[in-house]
């Protein structure tokens, strides 16, 4: 029977015969490397046999590199998962005397080569990389596990759960991972046998807010349930809500995402669905490092259940 796992960039360098720091030099194309034509063939070989996906961490990691490593985290992806996420890739890189380098923006060609050239670090890493590249399924808990998959179907299952069968997904005007979080949403309201999906943009300032909210309420009096794409859509929601005199939970539930300190603060409170992100860093670098991650298990994710639904 085949190896179901992905493969590696071990298995890459096993399969052509050469270090990984090579096939690291090979997908990267970088300069300044004495690589025969017969080895780069090998190894490009070696990866369209084994049907090996590149990603950050493997294009990145260099044999003989120094105790940094880089995360690269693009605007608009900055939340309470991102900053927990990041704090357990931080301390645990630090208990392997490694150091974090965090790079706010994108993680482009020029800048991933621009820190290869001049501080050679461990790895690259890009913040939410499986879902900007098409490896959503791909994460470290399994999209469907532990991965944004799961934590939506999660999201819409309470709403199902409280008998809505007609909800909205709001987000923002600026939201990289939509259509992922979208598609993830729709297959959830499948399996739960509710109706299809209606998107709902919530933008600011909080005039536009809601004007946009009682636009769609209008438009929409079928909907009895809103899921914020994150913590800060949903308290955008709550605001517009507020201001337009509409009684939550008992008109429209609102729930949200991410568990940001702000949503136990706000009347109703918000209840979001909470996320184990810092095991989550803490196994990306134990992956970087090369070192068991048995014993890192994160806590399944969970409805914090509060007033807003």
């Amino acid at each position: 029977m085949a190896d179901a796992r992905r493969a590696t960039l071990k298995d890459v360098a096993a399969a052509s015969g050469v270090s990984r720091a090579t096939v690291s030099f090979v997908l990267n194309a970088t300069p300044n490397q004495t690589i025969s034509p017969a080895t780069r063939a090998r190894v490009l070989q070696a990866v369209r046999d084994l049907g090996y996906k590149p990603h950050t961490i493997a294009r990145a990691l260099r044999e003989g590199a120094s105790r940094i490593v880089i995360m690269h985290i693009d605007t608009g992806l900055e939340g309470n998962y991102s900053r927990s996420y990041i704090r357990g890739l931080d301390q645990e890189l630090a208990l392997h005397d490694h150091v974090l380098l965090v790079r706010h923006g994108p993680a482009t060609a020029e800048a991933t080569r621009q820190a290869l050239d001049t501080i050679n670090p461990r790895a690259i890493l890009q913040f939410g990389e499986p879902y900007l590249t098409g490896h959503e399924l791909d994460d470290y808990g399994g999209g469907r596990l532990d991965g944004l998959a799961a934590h939506a179907a999660i999201q819409i299952g309470h709403l199902a759960e409280r008998g809505h069968r007609h909800v909205a997904l709001a987000i923002g005007e600026q939201a990289p991972l939509v259509k992922t979080r979208l598609r993830f949403t729709r297959d959830a309201l499948r399996t739960c046998g509710l109706a299809p999906l209606v998107e709902l943009v919530v933008p600011r300032p909080r005039a536009a807010g809601a004007a946009a909210v009682a636009t769609f309420r209008n438009a929409h009096p079928e909907v009895t349930a809103i899921a914020g794409y994150d913590d800060d859509v949903a308290l955008r929601t709550l605001t517009a809500l507020a201001d337009l005199g509409v009684a939550v939970p008992d008109e429209v539930a609102v729930i949200g995402f991410d568990d940001t300190e702000y949503g136990a603060l706000f009347n109703p409170a918000l209840t979001t669905v909470h996320i184990d992100a810092e095991a989550h860093g803490r196994r990306t670098a134990r992956s970087i490092l090369g070192l068991d991650m048995t014993d890192l298990m994160s806590k399944p994710a969970s409805v914090i259940v509060r007033a807003s639904a």
